[in-house]
């Protein structure tokens, strides 16, 4: 099993709240590829499953393994909570433990990102880290409450609505009617508890302190049209990480991975190597 990390989650200046913690779980991944390229993983979106990084399996499955995991509560990984940033990082190292990778290089888009800059501060497994339409701070803990009274409420198929309209920029939404609506139903069959634990982990999440201290090669990427993480907020995040490299995608909304697979792929390919 995953060593637990740090408790390093702060609410927004101050010590996070007491949460009763149920420890790390073995996630659902998928996982192809193959070769002696560092191990690569995938950590998605609120409201996401794997399947949202089907170009990137699809693309680095041909030259190294790629791993792609459900967070709790998401896809078809459990639902335990309530939970913290602190316990999602916790579990991607207890499933790489049960798959057998040690050092890995990792892809964190937006919740995923918040775990993907924990890993990389504190686990000394992480080789290279990019971070995509994330995030030091995610809003305010009073949006996050709302959102996951909402889920729990029975509307998440209401709220897949107004997440996809951000997901993607306006002109990719009017060029791809049948593929907008096979995301928005990826987000609606997300469960309503594992969306809303998700968002009790946001909403306390805050590494603006600590940003300065992830040594780990970084490259930050936004869309220019992202309604979720404006650039300016992406690129604080290249600002306040040594030496991080920054590239703005125009036009790209959130799920620029998908967007703008290929042009990300290479981008990506290029910082690995």
């Amino acid at each position: 099993m995953g060593v637990a990390l740090p408790y390093r989650n702060y609410y927004h200046g101050q010590e996070c709240p007491a949460v009763a913690r149920l420890g790390s779980m073995i996630l659902n991944s998928v996982s192809f590829g193959s070769g002696s390229a560092t191990p690569l993983v995938l950590l998605g979106s609120l409201g996401s499953s794997a399947e949202m990084w089907l170009p990137q399996l699809d693309y680095f499955a041909a030259s190294r393994r790629v791993i792609a995991l459900d967070h709790r509560g998401h896809g078809a990984s459990t639902i335990e909570g309530p939970a913290l940033i602190d316990d999602l990082a916790s579990d991607v190292l207890s499933t790489l433990d049960s798959l057998g990778v040690t050092t890995f290089d990792v892809i964190g888009l937006s919740l995923g990102g918040a775990v993907a800059q924990h890993l990389a501060l504190n686990s000394g497994r992480v080789r290279k880290l990019v971070l995509t339409s994330t995030a030091a701070v995610f809003g305010t803990p009073e949006s996050w409450t709302e959102k996951a009274a909402i889920a729990r409420s029975g509307g998440l198929d209401e709220l897949s609505h107004t997440v996809i309209s951000r997901w993607f920029s306006p002109t990719w939404i009017a060029a791809h009617p049948a593929s907008l609506e096979h995301w928005r139903r990826m987000i609606s069959a997300t469960p309503a508890e594992g969306y809303a634990v998700a968002c009790g982990a946001l909403s306390s999440f805050d590494s603006t302190s600590w940003l300065s201290s992830i040594e780990v090669p970084t490259l930050v990427v936004a869309g220019t049209e992202d309604g979720s993480t404006a650039p300016e907020v992406v690129r604080f995040l290249a600002d306040s990480i040594p030496d991080a490299e920054y590239h703005e995608f125009s036009p790209a909304a959130h799920l620029l991975n998908v967007e703008r697979a290929e042009d990300y792929n290479r981008l990506v390919e290029e910082f690995l190597a």
